[in-house]
């Protein structure tokens, strides 16, 4: 290989990456919570309104400090040094986002956590601003698709943007580069140890299909009036997805961790770091990149990008960024990313069940293992999440024994939970109500378009958190 990258150098890079933080037993839990900003005037949000908000967020929680500001000055994320918490804006000023630092439980996450939203969403609405729990922002069409004026950002929208260069799509590309600006996500982290990697990935990987009909809550109804998780869609037409491998889901079990160091090897790079400032270039698998002795790239510089060439580095590995389901981190935590954000008194069911399966991998795995009414009948599992995002269960699939599953596999993770002992099985709660009605937020959401009733009330009834 050119610039004397040898493979070996790459494996070692990719090992100690992703691999060796898993070695330590750390058993943290972090939450990001995304959730769209929204004028209640059916106009574009007014990002002055949101500067302000911010400012006064900083004002009265003091421990919160500036993390990063726009070209424009503005502050669109702060940091609690003492908790690790952020408040931030994602993509665009449409989004916010409240990344929890990593805690032992959840009860701590709960309390911190309804302490910012419900302050700062008291200061949106005195502007006739609010936020709402809807994966997709039921009034994104009024909002103004810019992204936040900041290097990586715009990075990152310039590459959404650069599927209409391509002569011959390598895929059906979506016509949505601005979807990150109104669509939001529910994230979870959690440590795991070497030993669990790989039965962690593979079973949870078999799971996005009962997640997909607990958690579905981003319908975009103008352009599917039956899927109850159109963020999927958004993810694989996009430019992300050029390598397929780099979104969605691992389709074979894994068998080891040098599979998965091969797996890691397959993925696509899209950008680099060079002097502090972000280098876009179009998506390259990761061998091809270091086969090659120069890049040319693309790197945003007073006002315009400009195109410079690149060397590779071995600690460009650093800039691999997959957007799957399942992320390994190089924290050593599994990051769970396929879930639509959640009703707001319901966003603790996201972490709660994942915490508790965690703890029950092998009872869990077995119960798959052993089921015919949705597994083992020759699907994949993409197959069976794409099923199961659609407003009607498919005909050949029992529904009344599907919700049976789905509730022992609820029951599993409870028992996980009260394993450790906090109560903290309270959570599922708002799970076990969805599936005993057979419904889940999106399902809600189309019944609301459906019968042309008001959105609105939706918006207001998933904005609200119990205190």
């Amino acid at each position: 290989m050119p610039n004397q990258i040898t493979q070996e150098m790459i494996n070692n890079k990719i090992h100690n990456q992703f691999i060796k933080p898993t070695n330590n037993q750390k058993n943290f839990i972090g939450i990001e919570i995304e959730a769209p900003i929204l004028n209640l005037d059916k106009e574009a949000v007014d990002y002055n309104i949101v500067h302000n908000v911010t400012k006064q967020f900083k004002k009265h929680f003091q421990s919160f400090k500036t993390e990063a500001t726009d070209y424009d000055g503005n502050t669109f994320s702060l940091n609690n040094p003492e908790t690790d918490d952020i408040l931030c804006y994602d993509c665009s000023y449409n989004n916010i986002e409240f990344a929890m630092g990593p805690q032992k439980d959840l009860f701590t996450i709960n309390e911190l956590f309804t302490e910012y939203y419900t302050y700062i969403k008291e200061l949106f609405e005195q502007h006739n601003h609010t936020l709402t729990g809807m994966g997709i922002n039921p009034y994104h069409k009024y909002n103004r698709q810019i992204p936040i004026p900041s290097e990586r950002y715009l990075m990152l929208y310039h590459h959404l943007k650069s599927y209409q260069n391509y002569e011959n799509p390598p895929i059906a590309f979506h016509k949505y580069p601005a979807y990150g600006m109104f669509s939001s996500a529910s994230q979870v982290q959690l440590d795991v140890y070497k030993d669990n990697l790989i039965k962690t990935i593979n079973t949870f990987t078999k799971l996005e299909a009962i997640k997909a009909l607990l958690f579905s809550n981003s319908v975009f109804y103008e352009e599917d009036k039956d899927i109850t998780c159109y963020r999927d869609n958004l993810w694989e037409y996009s430019t992300h997805a050029i390598n397929p491998r780099n979104i969605g889901m691992y389709e074979e079990d894994l068998e080891d961790i040098k599979q998965l160091e091969q797996y890691l090897k397959s993925l696509n790079m899209y950008c680099v770091i060079r002097n502090k400032s972000y280098i876009n270039f179009p998506s390259i698998p990761l061998q091809e990149y270091y086969s090659k002795s120069t890049h040319t790239g693309e790197i945003y510089k007073d006002g315009q990008y400009q195109q410079v060439t690149i060397k590779p580095e071995i600690d460009d590995i650093e800039y691999l960024r997959p957007f799957k389901f399942i992320n390994l981190t190089h924290r050593g935590t599994v990051e769970f990313r396929s879930v639509c954000t959640q009703p707001i008194k319901d966003y603790m069911t996201v972490a709660a069940f994942h915490l508790g399966l965690m703890q029950q991998l092998d009872t869990v795995d077995e119960l798959i293992r052993q089921d015919t009414t949705l597994y083992n009948r020759g699907y994949t599992p993409t197959q069976l999440r794409r099923l199961l995002t659609r407003y009607e269960i498919p005909k050949f699939i029992d529904k009344n024994e599907l919700y049976n599953l789905t509730e022992e596999i609820l029951n599993i993770s409870s028992d996980g939970l009260k394993e450790r002992g906090m109560g903290e099985e309270k959570f599922l709660k708002g799970l076990y109500t969805r599936t005993r009605k057979h419904t889940n937020p999106g399902m809600e959401i189309i019944d609301c378009y459906n019968k042309k009733h008001k959105i609105e009330t939706l918006i207001k009834e998933y904005g609200e958190i119990n205190v």
